[in-house]
C-alpha cells in the first residue's frame, strides 16, 4: 500500500472524530501532504552515495480563513503530517539531520484555498540518521499561491540549509561526490539518457531543452508540447524544470513547474512520455 493511501486511511478515521471540521476548510489535508513529498523531492541534497538529505522542518502557510479552521488540530494535523514526510522519506531512502516538524502559519497575502510551503534543514544533537533549500510556492486546484516573502537569515525557511551534514571518514576530498564535479560519481562517469517512444536520447551537456520547436536539443512532435517546453538540467541529482509551457509537466504522476529525476522517472509533456535513464560506468 502506498504511503498516500495509508495517510488518507488514517485520517479517515478521524473524520467523524476531532477532525471532522478540517474536512470542511478549503485546503484539504491529503493536498498538504502532497505538497509536502513534493518539497522533499524537490529539495533532496546528494552528500554520498550512501545518504540524500531532505528537509525536515517545514512551514506551512496558509490564508486567515483556512489557517482559522485548521489551527485548533494544527497539533493532530502536524504530528499525522510528519508520519507521512516519514513514511515517505523512507520509501525513498532519504535522510534527514533532525526531527521532523510540520508547523501551520498565517498568511495574510494569500486567498482561501491557496497555500504554500517553506522548509530548511535543522540539525540537531538528537539528530534521526535513519532513512527518512528554497520551497516555492504551491496552489490548490489549479491556483498558484503568491511568492513567498523572504524570512531571516541563511540557514531559515527558503535558504540553504542551516548545516552540513558530517561526511563520512572514508569519504574522498573535494565534495560529496569526490570533487570530480557534476555528472560523476566515484568510480565512474554517469550516464544519462532519456527514452522517447523506444527512441534513446543521450544527455551530453548541463542541459537539454525538450520542445516542438526545431530549435529544441530534442524535438518532440505533439501538439501539446509548447516550443520550448521543459528543461532537463543534468546533476547529482539532475532536475526537470518547465520553460512556461501551456499544459506543464507531469513528473511520476505529479503536476509541477520543478522536480528532481531518477533513474526510471516518468515525464509526460502532453501526449508524450518520457522516460529519464542513469547509470554508472
Amino acid at each position: 500500500m502506498g504511503v498516500m493511501k495509508r495517510f488518507e486511511q488514517r485520517l479517515e478515521g478521524l473524520v467523524n472524530g476531532t477532525f471532522a471540521k478540517v474536512f470542511k476548510s478549503e485546503v484539504q489535508p491529503v493536498e498538504i501532504a502532497g505538497a509536502l513529498q513534493r518539497e522533499c523531492d524537490n529539495n533532496a541534497t546528494i552528500w554520498n552515495r550512501e545518504r540524500t538529505v531532505v528537509p525536515n522542518d517545514f512551514i506551512v502557510e496558509l490564508s486567515t480563513p483556512d489557517y482559522e479552521r485548521l489551527s485548533p488540530y494544527s497539533g493532530q494535523l502536524g504530528d499525522e503530517l510528519s508520519g507521512l514526510v516519514r513514511d515517505y522519506a523512507k520509501q525513498q531512502r532519504y535522510t534527514f539531520m533532525g526531527p521532523i516538524k510540520v508547523h501551520l502559519e498565517k498568511a495574510e497575502d494569500l486567498d482561501t484555498g491557496l497555500y504554500r510551503v517553506r522548509s530548511r534543514t535543522l540539525a540537531s544533537s538528537t539528530s534521526q540518521d535513519g532513512p527518512g533549500g528554497p520551497g516555492g510556492p504551491v496552489g490548490v486546484a489549479g491556483h498558484a499561491a503568491a511568492p513567498a516573502p523572504p524570512r531571516g537569515a541563511p540557514g531559515g525557511y527558503g535558504y540553504p540549509p542551516s548545516a552540513v551534514p558530517p561526511m563520512p571518514s572514508s569519504a574522498p576530498p573535494g565534495g560529496p561526490v569526490g570533487g570530480r564535479g557534476p555528472g560523476t560519481m566515484p568510480g565512474g562517469q554517469t550516464r544519462r539518457w532519456i527514452e522517447i517512444n523506444g527512441t534513446r536520447h543521450q544527455i551530453s551537456r548541463a542541459t537539454l531543452v525538450l520542445g516542438r520547436s526545431t530549435d529544441a536539443d530534442v524535438r518532440i512532435d505533439d501538439p501539446g508540447v509548447s516550443r520550448r517546453h521543459c528543461e532537463i538540467r543534468a546533476g547529482s541529482p539532475s532536475t526537470i524544470q518547465d520553460l512556461g509551457s501551456t499544459n506543464g509537466i507531469v513528473v511520476d504522476g505529479q503536476h509541477t513547474t520543478r522536480a528532481t529525476l531518477r533513474d526510471g522517472s516518468r515525464i509526460v509533456v502532453g501526449n508524450t512520455t518520457i522516460v529519464f535513464r542513469q547509470a554508472e560506468g
